[in-house]
C-alpha cells in the first residue's frame, strides 16, 4: 500500500536551468529513477516525479484519510453508547450508590491462582 519514497537528501538533482534547458534528459532521469529533485541556488525548490509514483501518493493518502474516519466513526459510537448510559433514568442513581461506598468493595477482590 504504502509508497516507499527516497529521502529529500537521497533523490538526485537538476538544477532549474539544466530542467528548463535539457527537458528531455530530466524526463529519462525521472523515468529511471523515480524521481528528481530541482534546486535553485541548491536549494530543493521541488520534486519531479512519475504519474505512477504520484497516482500511487494519491491512493496511500485516500486510504489513510478513510481509515482516519473510520477510526473517528468508532470512537464516536463508543462515546455515543456511553452517554447513553449515563441517560438512563437510572444513572443518577447508580453514581450516587457508588460515590456512598466511599472505596468499600462489596466482595473481596480477586488475585488469581498465582497470587
Amino acid at each position: 500500500m504504502a509508497a516507499v519514497l527516497p529521502s529529500l537528501n537521497d533523490l538526485p538533482r537538476q538544477n532549474a536551468s539544466h530542467v528548463k534547458n535539457r527537458w528531455g534528459d530530466v524526463v529519462r532521469q525521472v523515468q529511471q529513477s523515480g524521481s528528481v529533485a530541482v534546486t535553485n541556488h541548491s536549494t530543493v525548490e521541488m520534486v519531479l516525479l512519475t504519474a505512477a509514483t504520484y497516482n500511487q501518493l494519491v491512493e496511500d493518502a485516500q486510504a489513510l484519510k478513510a481509515r482516519e474516519q473510520s477510526v473517528l466513526d468508532d470512537l464516536g459510537r463508543r462515546f455515543d453508547a456511553r452517554l447513553g448510559a449515563l441517560q438512563q433514568p437510572d444513572a443518577a442513581a447508580n453514581l450516587n450508590s457508588l460515590f456512598a461506598a466511599k472505596g468499600k468493595l462489596a466482595r473481596p477482590p480477586k488475585a488469581g491462582d498465582t497470587f
